[in-house]
Order: C-alpha cells, then structure tokens, then sequence
C-alpha cells in the first residue's frame, strides 16, 4: 500500500478551516497509508493517535515554540516512520512551518516528490513579513514542489508568483452537503430567534467566523447604523478581537442589537444559519470562504467581498451580492438590495444552493486530489 507522509503545523485538537479539510478528505482517501507530522504546542496531547484515516505524529515538548523545531524534529520523526524507498510521497499542507519541515525532508531525501496545498486565508503580505529573512526559503517550498493543489485561482495565481514552475490544480475546499441542506422546520425556526432575542418579523444578519480584523465583523456592526431598527446581527464565533467588537456595538448604540454566540460547534452551525435571514462576511482577504458555502448550502443568500477567493463563487445578482472592504454602507445597501428587489432572495438561494450541490461536495473533490497524489506517485515508480 502507498504511504504517504503529511506534514502539517498543528491537526486535530487545534484546528483551522485547513485541518478540518485536511480530515475531511483523508477520511475519504483509501488505498493508501497516511501518517501525519506536526506539532504538539498544546500539553496533554498524545505523541501519536488514530484520527480518521491517518496516523498522528506529534513533535515537541507541548508549547508554542514546538512550531518552530518542527523542521528538525519533523523530519527526524518522518524518518523514523519509514524508509526513503517506502514513502510514495509527501504531502504539505500549506506552506508554513509544515511547508518548511517538508522542504527539509526534500533536502534529506531528494528524490520524494512534493504535493503542496494551499489553503492560506490572511492577507498575502502577512506571509512575507513573517518570513522575514526567510523569504527566499519560503519560495524554495514553492519551488520544490512536484504538484501544486490550490483552493482558489487567487492561491493558484499566488504559488506561480512564488515560483512553482507548472500548473497549479485548483482543487476548492467543500461543503458537507448532506448536514446543511437538511432544513429546520418552521417552528424550530421561530423557537430559536426567540431564543437570540429576535422576532419573526427581523432580518437577521448572519456571520460565522474567527473574530479577527480580516473578517470584517467590526464593519458588519456598524452596517446596523445604516439600516432600519429591525435589521439584526448574530455573531457565531470567538476570536481575539471579541471584546473590541462588543465595545463598539455598545459606543454606536447597537449593543441590543447583536448577539454574540461565541464559538459554537460545526454541528449546531446548520440550524444557527438557517435560523437567520442573509450571511454577511466583509472579508479583508480570503483563501477561499468555506463559511459562504455553507451558508449557500443552508438555503441563505449570502454578501461578500471582492477579495481572494470569493469570486470563484460569488457571482453578483447570481449566487450572491458583493459589498465593498471596508465600508458598512455597502453591506447595508446589499442587504437592503436583497430584501426589497423583487426575486433576488430566492434566485439566490436557488442559484447558490445549486451551484454547491454541483462543485462543493468532499467526495468528488477528495477524488481530484486522490488523483493528484496518483500522477506524482507514478513519475516516481
């Protein structure tokens, strides 16, 4: 059976939009054996476990500063795990600390061949700063990669900058179809906006997402300033600038308002959409947006950016409505613009419903890259 070794900063407790796609396609590959390298930061976890279909391998001491001694402890690991000539390939998701630990295995054993995927959500500058002095071995990652696999042609375009020599495969994250597509009923509905303090008669804003700057959840509350009393926000996530958002709904006067749900669960996050009107993500940059997708595929019409990956999917007037970065105005004129012109809401719905159903489900897209992992292994044998 193949083998193949991924190599990632964290997994499974501590993920991201990326590691919970990672899982959600290895839990679909099969026919090869997967054993995943990262980094334990957090003390308590085990130093190897089953999770889904692959084999976790944690480096470190269970601290932050484990990231940083992954490219050696990473790779001593992966060599422990298996002889050069047993590993079909490797597989880095993103380029980051784990990007860096599998260009030194590269170095190690120069004759494995490199899938890297990109899943990279933060403004494209970010990555350059943090690199620093490193950045020329930031690009040895693209470089040296055999096959790159994006989730979006903004990352696509980004790894061709960064000097992969061939084409990139874009290959989107997805959307469990089957969990936000099955509907609430009515009356569970109307049970939880009265549960959030909302009635039947408001249009409830919706965002699901980190609360960071790059989210844009800040311009989202002050959106609220530009539209009649009975527009609401409901805010499902946690992040480091929680206590600021509330701050802020509180100086403009809006605090009654916006509900902050805090983080909730993957699983409660269906019924949570649905039991909103529109999904609203002024996003500063985006590597893709699985939050859109979701919301699609819950039955809302959704308002973004024209940032990232976005466009892949949203399509003004067709599968969704763009407003613009930085400017709550905007947010408040496509809102109003969903619920006043006639038809949009439900060509929305319906457009974007279909437009998941057809491009977004993790059977055919973990086949894709199934694939990918096939044609890089071949040129091996």
């Amino acid at each position: 059976m193949p083998k193949t070794i991924i190599f990632s900063t964290t997994y499974f407790p501590l993920v991201g939009g990326a590691e919970v796609a990672m899982k959600e396609v290895t839990d679909r590959l099969t026919g090869r054996e997967l054993h995943l390298v990262c980094a334990k930061i957090q003390p308590g976890l085990k130093r190897t476990e089953k999770i889904g279909n692959i084999t976790v391998h944690r480096c470190g001491f269970g601290k932050p500063l484990d990231k940083y001694l992954l490219p050696v402890l990473g790779v001593m690991r992966a060599m422990s795990i298996a002889r050069a000539k047993d590993v079909d390939c490797i597989w880095s998701l993103m380029a980051s600390y784990g990007g860096f630990t599998a260009l030194v295995y590269t170095w190690v054993r120069p004759k494995t061949k490199l899938l890297l995927t990109l899943q990279e959500g933060d403004p494209l500058e970010h990555y350059a700063k943090r690199a620093g002095r490193l950045q020329f071995l930031h690009e040895k990652i693209f470089k040296r990669a055999d096959a790159v696999q994006a989730i979006s042609n903004f990352l696509a375009e980004w790894a061709t900058k960064m000097g992969f020599k061939s084409k990139p495969e874009v290959v989107p994250n997805g959307v469990d179809i089957a969990k936000f597509t099955k509907r609430i009923t009515p009356e569970r509905r109307s049970e939880m906006r009265r549960g959030f303090g909302f009635g039947d008669e408001d249009v409830v804003l919706v965002t699901a997402s980190r609360l960071s700057l790059k989210n844009g959840i800040d311009d989202l509350i002050r959106s609220l300033s530009h539209l009649p009393p009975k527009f609401k926000a409901l805010i499902a996530g946690d992040g480091e600038d929680r206590d600021k958002l509330r701050v802020l709904a509180e100086q403009k006067g809006l605090i009654e308002r916006v509900v902050f749900l805090g983080s909730r669960s993957h699983d409660e996050l269906p019924a949570i959409l649905q039991s909103a009107d529109i999904f609203v993500r002024a996003s500063l940059s985006e590597g893709l947006g699985n939050s859109f997708l979701e919301a699609m595929a819950a039955g809302l019409p959704i308002i973004g950016t024209l940032v990232g990956g976005i466009p892949d999917f949203l399509n003004d007037g067709e599968t969704g409505v763009f407003c613009k970065p930085r400017d709550p105005e905007s947010i408040a004129a496509a809102a109003k613009r969903i619920q006043e012109e006639s038809g949009l809401r439900e060509k929305l719905v319906r457009q974007g419903e279909a437009l998941v159903k057809e491009k977004y489900g993790w059977e055919e897209i973990a086949e894709k890259i199934s694939a990918i992992l096939r044609s890089i292994s071949r040129t091996t044998n």
